[in-house]
């Protein structure tokens, strides 16, 4: 005679029935369009590159990858969005390093920079830039720090942003001396000071600073990425310029809510990776000042976004800035 089955066991066979696997649910993926939420206003760095990945990785994944731009809460707003989305592969975030900074800079910032998404790839990294106008009497890094030293009084320095800040602050503690940081909240707005001559000094990303480098309405210095910039082969690093180990740079990348799975975080990495390598991505990036630097995997992602999250704070302690 045959046993009942148990109401346990008839109930667990039929979620087994019901329930699509991981492999499943990246087969039927996707089936309707794809939202980049991205953390800044149209226009920008971050803005250019999403929209540069987006409309390929959308021909590939076979549906509409669209930017979405989300700026506010220094990219809290579009991290939260992200964050409360179902992790179902259709929502992502452009992310910056603004993420494994963020502890540093707000008290309120609750977010794990590690554990509060999955991380798919880097998407293009790039440098800040230190210069000076062309009336200041310093024509290298030297001359600069050996003014600064001279200066009876503290040197103002112009900076649009915490990672352009934490460059000079470096150079400050390195090399002993004094110089007053004059915060702007954006980049339009120091640029336009540092011609005019209004401040003399300033850190600035590449992106605005090359067409006034290029003209001779300001003089760069030196970078501070690991290699020159192709942008501008010319202009030193800093490491090269006897500070070995000097890096400082600003990047963006791709993540999704945690919990997504495997298989679309492996499908997005795969596609945004040939989106990366198409030579008009490559000379879309260029002209910011952007390389199209990637990760190999989606764990040398986060193993990067790790690195980054440790490698802050003492910074922001030398440097004297307090969370918010």
């Amino acid at each position: 005679m045959q046993r009942p089955v148990s109401r346990r066991v008839a109930l667990a066979a039929a979620l087994c029935v019901a329930a699509p696997t991981g492999a499943a649910r990246a087969q039927s993926w996707p089936s309707r369009p794809l939202r980049i939420l991205v953390p800044a206003v149209p226009g920008g760095a971050t803005d250019i590159v999403t929209r540069a990945v987006a409309q390929p990785m959308g021909e590939w994944l076979g549906q509409s990858v669209v930017a979405e731009n989300r700026a506010g809460g220094s990219g809290l707003v579009a991290l939260d969005a992200v964050m409360s989305s179902p992790p179902d592969g259709y929502t992502l975030l452009l992310v910056t390093e603004g993420n494994p900074m963020g502890p540093n800079m707000y008290k309120d910032w609750k977010p794990d920079p590690v554990r509060s998404l999955e991380y798919i790839t880097l998407l293009g990294r790039g440098m800040f830039i230190v210069l000076v106008h062309p009336s200041f009497p310093a024509k290298t890094l030297g001359d600069l720090i050996e003014h600064a030293r001279q200066s009876p009084q503290p040197m103002l320095y112009a900076t649009p942003g915490v990672g352009q800040r934490l460059v000079f602050e470096q150079l400050k503690s390195l090399n002993g001396f004094h110089a007053d940081n004059v915060a702007y909240k954006g980049g339009a707005q120091a640029v336009a000071d540092l011609v005019s001559g209004h401040v003399k000094v300033g850190v600035l990303g590449l992106p605005p600073a090359i067409p006034h480098v290029r003209a001779g309405r300001l003089r760069a210095l030196a970078v501070s990425g690991s290699q020159r910039s192709a942008s501008l082969p010319d202009v030193p690093t800093v490491a090269e310029l006897g500070f070995p180990g000097f890096e400082f740079t600003q990047w963006q990348g791709l993540g999704a809510p945690a919990g997504t799975p495997a298989e679309i975080v492996n499908r997005l990495h795969r596609e945004a990776l040939r989106a990366m390598e198409l030579p008009a991505t490559i000379d879309r990036l260029a002209t910011i000042g952007m390389d199209n630097a990637t990760s190999a995997s989606p764990a040398a992602f986060t193993d990067f976004i790790r690195r980054e999250t440790d490698r802050w704070p003492p910074l922001f302690r030398i440097a004297g800035i307090q969370p918010e």
